[in-house]
């Protein structure tokens, strides 16, 4: 279901108040707002460096929209994402958005994907499950609209609100890094801004074709790509590992999809010690299906298998940047705000 653009009206009420800088170095109460698509029937949250509603002036030439992961820390995801562009000297001419996808307050749901300090679902708000949002599926509340769908109306309204933007970045960590990468395939945005996509640490990516990477016996390297026995894992090449049984509310084929993410602009990141089962690579939440293995052991030997496939089956005379990021685990407030994630992240002055 595509959405028009919306309207937003702040969250909690004396948000409008927020003191300019407070939101530029920190998550605060007053930094978040409440977006309702038109047509959606609920509410989204988000952080945002700059108040929404205050009047026009000179505005910011770049925003990014930075997506949390499975414990929806939306919170530590924005405060990290402002340190990227604090350090980055480049505050000053870019917005910071940071969603919140909402689960329901019911402790039994929200307790499996919960981080401290961040508000809990509101009555109206638009919800989905710990998992859903994360591969476009629909609300389970409202008008039943799907979560890309929800996040195409977010980039219209920012561009909107301030046309000063020349590019929109949408960057995901963990399962926001899921997000990102299969958002890309089934955005409906018209290009406009010029948008770029950061994909981090994801568990796993969706594959365009069946094949699947062959790695070296210490599972160092990728040294080819090969067609699975699907017959031992029927998941494998279906939705949201592969392009078979795509859910009709993404509005696209696979062909459709695998022609668009293509053509995008992507960087991917992944964190050089993401790579085992230690203490600090939140291996307890990856994803050990067939599905999953069949795309590598631990995220970063899965990314840079990606990485491998895009450049060599997708979309071969695109240059894709993997930047493997020193001394991180799986922690966005160490990926993030990383010298060697800079540039990904920030983009180019345009």
């Amino acid at each position: 279901m595509a959405l028009a653009v919306a309207c937003i009206t702040p969250w909690p009420a004396d948000a409008a108040t927020a003191d300019a800088s407070t939101c530029l170095n920190s998550a605060a109460a007053d930094c978040f707002h409440s977006f309702t698509p038109p047509g959606a029937g609920g509410a989204l949250h988000y952080y945002s460096s700059l108040d929404p509603d205050a009047p026009a002036t000179a505005g910011p030439t770049r925003a990014l929209i930075a997506m949390h992961g499975h414990s929806r820390d939306a919170n530590k995801t924005f405060e990290a994402a402002l340190r990227t562009l604090r350090n980055a000297d480049a505050l000053g001419d870019t917005l910071v958005i940071a969603p919140l996808f909402q689960v329901a307050a019911d402790k039994a749901v929200a307790g499996r994907c919960n981080t401290v300090g961040v508000p809990v679902a509101q009555p109206g708000d638009l919800l989905w499950t710990c998992g859903s949002w994360l591969e476009g599926a629909r609300s389970a509340s409202g008008n039943r609209v799907g979560s890309f769908a929800v996040m195409d109306a977010l980039v219209a309204d920012v561009a909107q609100r301030w046309p000063s933007l020349r590019t929109i970045t949408v960057a995901g960590f963990s399962a926001g890094g899921q997000f990102v990468q299969r958002y890309i395939a089934f955005t409906q945005q018209d290009g406009k801004p010029a948008m770029r996509y950061v994909v981090a640490d994801p568990s796993t990516w969706l594959y365009f074709d069946p094949v699947r990477p062959q790695f070296s016996a210490d599972g160092a390297s990728v040294t080819g790509f090969s067609v699975p026995d699907a017959a031992a894992c029927p998941q494998m090449n279906r939705w949201k590992y592969g392009t078979d049984d795509l859910p009709a509310w993404l509005g696209r084929t696979a062909a459709q999809a695998r022609q668009q993410y293509a053509q995008a602009d992507i960087s991917y990141l992944e964190g050089a010690l993401d790579s085992n089962d230690a203490k600090g690579t939140a291996y307890r939440v990856l994803d050990k299906s067939c599905a999953a293995l069949a795309q590598g052991s631990f995220r970063m030997q899965r990314g840079l298998a990606y990485a491998e496939y895009d450049r060599k089956l997708l979309a071969p005379d695109k240059r894709r940047e993997v930047v493997v990021v020193p001394g991180c685990a799986h922690d966005v407030a160490c990926v993030f705000p990383s010298e060697a994630a800079r540039a990904a992240l920030v983009g180019p002055s345009r």
